[in-house]
Parts: structure tokens; C-alpha cells; sequence
């Protein structure tokens, strides 16, 4: 039987010991499998920034630095974190000792690497702002490079065969892809014999943060897969994939998915909830590789198959949310006009704001973007230059988002708006499209738990659960 590709995210990842026995050594033969792992939770925000509140970490120190010491006490942080994280996981001495020194010459390689730089940008032929691309990339694999290192001497000291792959780059001059990078670090391993630590960043000519800033472990993860021709790709979450968050609507309300389809993984992420990255989800899906998320800590649970399999029957999954912003352009002169849209993606793309829907008619254009009231101000400032006899006006709302593989014949959309009312609540807008896989309402932000409470109740709660409980 061919191997799986498993990958462990951050918050997991720093309860690694837990899982020694009950994920990597859960069988007889632990063998088989190819495990990618991210940093340990909360590195990666002091590396960079926070990811939630965008605190700045030592990437960002170094950007914005008026002076050397607010970056040098950043990355000194980090290693007082990783420390601290490495001592809660290993408990030999020697291994603890070991993963101590690998810190210190990783970061004090980083350290002598940035303090050389800027020495060398202090020449008026050098620029700073051309090489802030590859600091990210090269303080981002310190995370991933520190957790796969101590993963591996976590595992070695139980009595397993496992190998450190370090796709990071350290030291390494080579110019290469990210294929000819996989495949030349996979070459001489054998999966079936030994059990490769991989780490979730890798260096490559593409640069991976271009295109996909932090969700580059997942795109790793997946391009191995595909690469390694696995029979399954499992990603190991804290949580179970369920059809809305246990905290809003109860534990006892909740239902695990069994099994759903890309086209939903997609939509969660449109929505801030991914369960893969869209472009790792397409590598996989093109591949033919089935996707798997389970819940790290109940080894026992096969968790959520992901494929392109349709529905057996037509259901809402999930129910979700996000605070958004609603940005409306009102122009009287834009009927018959064309261009107005145009110029309104342009603007929202150079400030690389996400958009997560909208809505036109005659005379107004509205665009519902997850993005920071700060960012939208300046968006809104680019549109009055533009269209200065327009109306341009900015709202914090929220959207709630039904989806399922087939919603067709289920009456989301009235249902929806019906159940939202009956909770004593209003909503400003709602949007369906022909592809019945998902239903969007917009209400106040106060209002979104309640709706999500609502619409779970009326279209998941009490509808047969065959389609959500599907073996996986």
C-alpha cells in the first residue's frame, strides 16, 4: 500500500509529546507515512507578526527599524520561545541539549545575516526594500527548521527511524524549484523503513511567500503528496471539521463531517476558515490525491475525506461567519458606463484587500472584503481621487455563510432569511448563486452569532443526518 502525507499544524504541534504514542507510533509498524510540520504555535507570529493582531515580530522590527535594538530583542524572544517549547517536548537531557544549540547557531546565523545586510545597504548602491522578500523566507524557515529538528529527536529517542528533511535552504546556495527541492530531499528515503520529519517551509527560486505568505506549509504539504504520489494527504487539526463552531452553538448541536468535496473546502476558505489552502487544495485535486482532516488528539476518529465526490443527497455542512467590510461606491453617472469595476478591483488589488463577495445594480457597486478599517481608508481615498462626484462610504458588517456540496431544492436562501427573523434579527443583504453550494447573508457584526445559532438550527439541526455522518 503506498504511503500518506500527513501534515501538523502549529497549535499541535506544540503538544508534539502528546502525540508521540498515539499518532506517530499508533501502530505496530509506524512506517508508511511522510509527516510535514509547521513551527510550534506562536513562533512564526514572533518571527514575523502576529498573524490576528499584527504585533510586530523580527521580520517586521527589521522593516520599520529606527534603530538596531528593537529587532535584536525580537529575535532574542524567539529564542527564549523556542527554548521554552523544546523543553516542554523533549525530556532527555542530551536531546534538550542538542536542540539548545541548534537554536543558537540558527539564530545567531540569522542575526549575523541581517546585521551584515544592513552594513551593506548603508551604501547608496544597495537597497533594503529589494531583499525584505528573502528575510521573510529566511527568518519563516527558522520555525519550521526548529520543530522538524526536535520532532525528529523526539521520535529517535523512542526507538524510531525517523529522519530531519530540511527543506530551508540553510547555507545551501543551490538555485532550485520547488519540485527539483522535493524531490532531490525525498531521493534516497524510503518511507517504508524509515519515517521522514519534514519541514512545512521550503526554499525554492519561486519564493514561496510571493505568492503565498503563511500558507506556504500547506502548499509544501501538497506539492509532496502529489510529488510522492501518496495514496492520502492528512492534515492533523486540533478540532474536528464540523458543521459550525462547537462554542456557538453547542457541543451536543454540532455535527462532524464524515465527508465533503473541494468545492466546500473552497468556500471555507473564501470564508477565513480553511481547511487547506485553495492553491494546496487544487494541487491535490488535480492529482487525484484524496484529502483527509482529522482531529490530532482522537487518533481513533477517521475524520473528514475530502474529494471530489458529489453529494449522496442534498444538505447544508457547515455554518460559518466572518466580519467583513462593506465598501459601496454610488455614482449616478454610471449607468450604461463601463469600467467603474474595473477600477474598483484595481484599487482594491494594489491595497491586497480580499475580497469575499459583491453585489451591483444600476448605480452602486458593493464590495464585501475581509481587510482592516486602516487599509479601507486608504482604499477609500483612492476611490474619491478617481471618481470624485461619487459617494463612497465604508460599514463594518458581518456575513454568515451556509454551504454544502448541493443545496439545490433545500429553500436555503427563504429558509435562511425566515429563521434570521425569527431570532429577532435583520439582515442588510443576501446572495445565492446558481451553483447551489453556498447562501450568504450580511447582518450588523453584533448580530452574527446569533445568525449562525439560527441558521444552524433551522437547516442543520433538525435535517436528516445521513449527508453530514457519510463514512469517511
Amino acid at each position: 500500500m503506498a504511503h500518506t502525507v500527513e501534515k501538523i499544524g502549529g497549535t499541535s504541534m506544540s503538544r508534539v509529546s502528546e502525540l508521540r504514542d498515539t499518532l506517530f507510533l499508533k501502530d505496530d509498524n509506524p512506517y508508511g507515512r511522510i509527516f510535514v510540520v509547521s513551527a510550534f504555535g506562536g513562533i512564526t507570529d514572533l518571527l514575523l507578526e502576529h498573524k490576528k493582531s499584527g504585533k510586530p515580530g523580527v521580520y517586521a522590527q527589521f522593516a520599520n527599524a529606527d534603530n538596531d535594538r528593537g529587532w535584536h530583542e525580537a529575535l532574542d524572544r524567539v529564542a527564549d520561545a523556542m527554548a521554552e517549547a523544546h523543553e516542554a517536548v523533549l525530556d532527555h537531557g542530551a536531546d534538550t541539549e542538542r536542540a539548545d544549540s541548534f537554536v543558537r547557531e540558527r539564530l545567531e546565523g540569522a542575526r549575523n545575516c541581517l546585521i551584515d545586510l544592513q552594513r551593506l545597504c548603508s551604501y547608496g548602491h544597495f537597497r533594503l526594500s529589494e531583499h525584505m522578500l528573502h528575510i521573510r523566507e529566511l527568518l519563516s524557515g527558522l520555525g519550521e527548521a526548529h520543530s522538524a529538528f526536535v520532532t525528529t529527536l523526539l521520535l529517535q529517542r523512542a526507538g524510531v527511524n525517523a529522519r530531519l528533511v530540511d527543506l530551508s535552504g540553510w547555507r545551501d546556495d543551490a538555485e532550485v524549484s520547488l519540485e527539483e527541492r522535493l524531490s532531490l530531499a525525498m531521493k534516497d528515503i524510503d518511507p517504508a523503513v524509515e519515517m521522514p520529519i519534514v519541514t512545512g517551509y521550503a526554499q525554492c527560486a519561486e519564493g514561496l511567500m510571493r505568492e503565498f505568505d503563511r500558507g506556504y506549509s500547506e502548499v509544501t504539504f501538497s506539492r509532496l503528496a502529489a510529488l510522492t504520489g501518496a495514496r492520502e494527504a492528512i492534515i492533523h487539526k486540533e478540532f474536528h471539521l464540523s458543521s459550525a463552531d462547537p462554542r456557538l452553538v453547542g457541543e451536543d448541536a454540532v455535527r462532524k463531517l464524515g465527508r465533503t468535496n473541494y468545492d466546500v473546502a473552497d468556500q471555507l476558505s473564501n470564508m477565513g476558515m480553511e481547511a487547506i489552502h485553495p492553491k494546496a487544495a487544487k494541487t491535490l485535486r488535480q492529482s487525484g490525491v484524496p484529502l483527509r482532516v482529522t482531529n490530532a488528539f482522537e487518533p481513533g476518529d477517521p475524520g473528514t475525506l475530502i474529494d471530489d465526490q458529489p453529494a449522496s443527497e442534498a444538505a447544508a455542512e457547515i455554518v460559518t461567519g466572518l466580519d467583513i467590510i462593506a465598501l459601496e461606491l454610488f455614482e449616478q453617472d454610471m449607468v450604461g458606463v463601463k469600467g467603474y469595476d474595473a477600477a474598483i478591483l484595481d484599487v482594491l488589488t494594489r491595497h491586497n484587500v480580499r475580497i469575499v463577495s459583491k453585489v451591483s445594480n444600476a448605480n452602486t457597486i458593493t464590495h464585501y472584503v475581509d481587510a482592516s478599517l486602516k487599509a479601507m481608508r486608504r482604499v477609500e481615498k483612492d476611490l474619491a481621487k478617481l471618481y470624485p462626484a461619487a459617494e463612497i462610504s465604508l460599514a463594518r458588517l458581518a456575513v454568515a455563510s451556509v454551504i454544502g456540496r448541493d443545496l439545490k431544492g433545500l429553500s436555503v436562501l427563504t429558509r435562511g432569511l425566515a429563521a434570521i427573523a425569527e431570532a429577532g434579527l435583520e439582515t442588510v443583504g443576501a446572495t445565492q448563486g446558481p451553483r447551489n453550494v453556498d447562501v450568504q447573508f450580511i447582518l450588523d457584526r453584533d448580530d452574527l452569532k446569533g445568525a449562525i445559532r439560527a441558521l444552524h438550527e433551522a437547516l442543520i439541526g433538525d435535517a436528516p443526518g445521513a449527508a453530514l455522518a457519510e463514512a469517511a
